[in-house]
């Protein structure tokens, strides 16, 4: 295992040897002087997460190897060393100062006190026995989790966070493996936040889609382009489908099936050699001793949460289009402040990470109050609690962390600007709804990040579309595939935030989910191309298309799936 890492060490030290020169260039510059260099970065932290199983680590040296490109120019090896080190140090401040991902990361730490205080009250545990009178075997169980992340649609984020910790008790009575957990979480987090009409998805997704009409000077009403392209969200569409299939038949294959077998034959949710992303202090938390177990206990503080949120995110983007310039919206707040429309453009243009740590700070202290008024526990303990659960989601931080920094780095590096160059070369007209699902599948994949690979690829999605063939129905599906090939990419990807939170929030060690993951989510994508967006760009209807993709996927998993005996 040192060997190959010092292998990678080696490498990065003969690249530097060769000592080419960046000037102060812009991005497209860069990617075009390191050319397939600039994706050693991601490949790097990539392959060295499924090798080393630490992600930490994996993450670190995709950082420097990144640093060591971006410092190249200077003759002396030392120098290039220590320039490469303070990069790293400046991307991990650049990441931590940055409004957005200070919001995450404390959204993150508030929900982990949040959760072990709800723990501490008998909360957890007592609709977790409520659950599993309802959850009475793995299909239920699973079919419930599932409806629970459709339920948290809002924010992807917030439903790694929350149906993961509640679900992770009933499924672990049920030998549900966390790697099946875990991909049920995140098979429902993104996929519905992007389908979801109201959502902290929408403004981005609409602004974009906007944006590139203009590029093609036309003005129309982006919200109703985002609306056509639902249809044509294969891959979300086909996942959420996938997930009660599967649930329903019992049916895996690949790693998943070998997960699910050890979990039902052994009683192992987690393999011995597992590292779960949660810490023990969050994942070993029992109740006070003596305390009557009280449902409301969770469901107070988690309706909290999740109300608060919905309201918070109304008020943050009411405030934020009050203050702005924008006269059109202004006018529909004064006149029709709770239409439809309204709660669009606020949910859109909302801040999320704010909003979200918000909530979870208000659901803690609504649970401190709860505790002590019920004298479960008392206001010192309440804090103590409140800061174990903290502290146990300082990992996830870390990792977060740098997860940013590497995408950061990228960025600098140009590499989807690479990626694009290579991949967007002239195609016929059937296929680019495909190669636009991959190329987006690929940058989101390789930066790890689902809303950069959005902003960098619809922009040139839609004139490129348009250019082929004017028609909007042509246009629309091309947009659908950079929607749905970032989430599928992101679902691949080992250091995308919305992965590593599923990890968190279920408590799996996080290689095993990616692992698992991945031969479903390729699965699905595969179905995606072959019975969703090549028939489409073909022109057919997607009232025959996507019902033909449903089969398709329905069939696949009766061929390749394998019955996991329940033995409970």
């Amino acid at each position: 295992m040192n060997k190959k890492i010092i292998l990678v060490l080696v490498l990065l030290m003969f690249i530097s040897s060769t000592g080419i020169a960046v000037a102060a260039d812009g991005v497209e510059e860069t990617a075009e002087r390191f050319g397939i260099l600039t994706i050693l970065p991601p490949l790097i932290a990539i392959l060295l997460a499924f090798i080393t199983k630490n992600v930490i680590i994996s993450l670190f040296i995709g950082i420097f190897t990144g640093a060591i490109l971006l410092s190249l120019g200077n003759s002396n090896i030392l120098i290039i060393i220590v320039d490469s080190f303070l990069l790293i140090i400046d991307k991990l401040i650049g990441s931590l100062s940055d409004p957005w991902n200070a919001g995450i990361i404390l959204q993150c730490l508030a929900i982990g006190g949040v959760i072990t205080l709800i723990t501490k009250m008998g909360g957890a545990k007592a609709i977790t026995e409520k659950l599993s009178k309802r959850a009475k075997g793995p299909r239920s169980a699973q079919i419930i989790t599932w409806l629970l992340g459709l339920l948290v649609f809002f924010d992807d984020y917030a439903n790694s966070l929350i149906v993961g910790p509640i679900m992770r008790p009933v499924t672990d009575k049920l030998k549900i493996s966390r790697e099946r957990l875990a991909f049920i979480v995140d098979g429902t987090a993104a996929p519905i936040a992007g389908l979801a009409l109201i959502s902290t998805w929408i403004g981005y997704e609409v602004s974009l889609i906007k944006e590139g009409y203009d590029i093609i000077g036309q003005d129309v009403n982006a919200y109703n382009i985002f609306i056509e392209t639902i249809p044509f969200r294969f891959y979300n569409i086909l996942m959420l489908i996938f997930i009660v299939v599967t649930s329903l038949t019992l049916r895996e294959f690949g790693p998943m099936l070998r997960a699910q077998r050890r979990a039902q034959k052994t009683g192992e949710v987690l393999s011995k050699k597992a590292s779960p992303m949660a810490s023990s202090e969050m994942t070993e938390v029992e109740p006070k001793e003596g305390i009557k177990l009280n449902i409301w206990n969770a469901i107070i503080p988690v309706s909290v949460l999740i109300f608060g949120a919905l309201i918070g995110f109304y008020y943050n983007g009411y405030n934020a289009i009050l203050n702005g310039d924008n006269s059109r919206l202004i006018e529909l707040l004064k006149n029709n402040p709770y239409s439809f429309e309204a709660l669009r453009v606020t949910f859109g243009v909302a801040d999320a990470s704010i909003v979200l740590f918000q909530s979870a700070l208000l659901a803690g202290i609504v649970s401190i109050i709860m505790g002590v008024v019920q004298k479960i526990f008392t206001l010192q303990e309440a804090i103590d609690y409140w800061m174990q659960g903290v502290k146990s989601l300082i990992i996830t931080a870390v990792i977060l962390l740098l997860a940013w920094s590497l995408s950061s780095v990228i960025t600098e590096l140009g590499t989807a600007d690479y990626l694009v160059s290579i991949l967007s070369e002239t195609i016929p007209k059937f296929i680019l709804p495909s190669i636009i699902f991959i190329l987006a599948s690929v940058i989101s994949f390789s930066t790890g990040t689902s809303f950069g690979t959005m902003g960098i690829l619809m922009p040139l999605a839609i004139p490129l579309a348009y250019a082929i063939s004017p028609e909007n129905g042509y246009v629309i599906v091309v947009a659908s595939g950079v929607l749905t090939g970032a989430i599928f990419g992101d679902h691949c990807s080992p250091i995308s935030d919305t992965t590593i939170l599923s990890s968190m929030g279920t408590a799996c060690d996080h290689i095993e989910h990616t692992k698992t993951q991945m031969y479903y989510a390729i699965t699905v994508g595969i179905i995606t191309i072959l019975f969703g967006y090549i028939p489409a760009g073909f022109g057919l209807s997607i009232y025959l298309v996507l019902p033909i993709s449903i089969v398709a996927l329905i069939t696949t998993i009766f061929i390749l799936g394998k019955k996991v005996d329940v033995r409970i």
